[in-house]
């Protein structure tokens, strides 16, 4: 993915809050001939050296088990919040459209874990992940017996991360006028998370008290 230091995300910790906000996720491979790719969601865990690790589950059944069985390269997609810019929003209608978004690129190498413990422990985590804040939060607890006759169906996995690349693209380039009818544009269409991020990387300036 081609760099744009100006869409360079604030800070590292930026990526990390964005990936747990956002963590559905598509994993590709490309394998011996088609790439492959499975749309699932990935758990983001960092040591305390900062390294990063990936863990999700998939079914066993995916062909592309197999093909990360023999070489275990990926690249993990995140998408976070995103949407296209009208011109029609802007005082200065000779300006093009545009698509603002934030997206986070891992290559990973993976690892896959046979053992149900393995299974069991990925899941937790990342149902714990998901239920965090819910006042009647659920647990695989909850499903008793038939958690065992559907864990073996999945196989886990972590995926360690070898290289990050990120471009948070949210107006950084626009003229203050036009960053602020696309503020405005947004706020009109209900584009909310769009919204935030925008006024996260570049807030909007305080009114001026006469």
């Amino acid at each position: 993915m081609k760099q744009y230091p100006m869409f360079a995300p604030e800070s590292p910790l930026a990526i990390d809050r964005m990936v747990s906000a956002y963590p559905f996720a598509l994993l590709i491979s490309a394998g011996p001939g088609m790439p492959t790719a499975t749309p699932l969601p990935l758990l983001l865990e960092r040591s305390a050296s900062g390294t990063g690790t990936l863990i999700g589950h998939m079914a066993r059944n995916n062909p592309q088990v197999d093909v990360l069985r023999n070489d275990p390269r990926a690249l993990a997609v995140f998408q976070g919040p995103h949407g296209y810019i009208s011109p029609s929003w802007l005082v200065d209608r000779t300006q093009a459209p545009t698509w603002n978004y934030e997206t986070v690129h891992f290559q990973v190498e993976v690892q896959f874990h046979d053992e149900l413990e393995a299974t069991t422990s990925a899941i937790s985590r990342l149902v714990a992940h998901m239920e965090r804040g819910r006042p009647d939060a659920w647990s695989i607890a909850d499903m008793g017996p038939r958690y065992a006759s559907l864990a073996g169906a999945v196989i886990a996995f972590d995926a360690r991360i070898t290289a990050t690349h990120a471009i948070f693209k949210l107006g950084q380039n626009e003229r203050p006028g036009d960053r602020a009818d696309i503020l405005a544009g947004l706020d009109r269409t209900g584009q909310q998370a769009l919204l935030d991020a925008m006024r996260r990387v570049a807030p909007e300036p305080a009114a001026v008290e006469d």
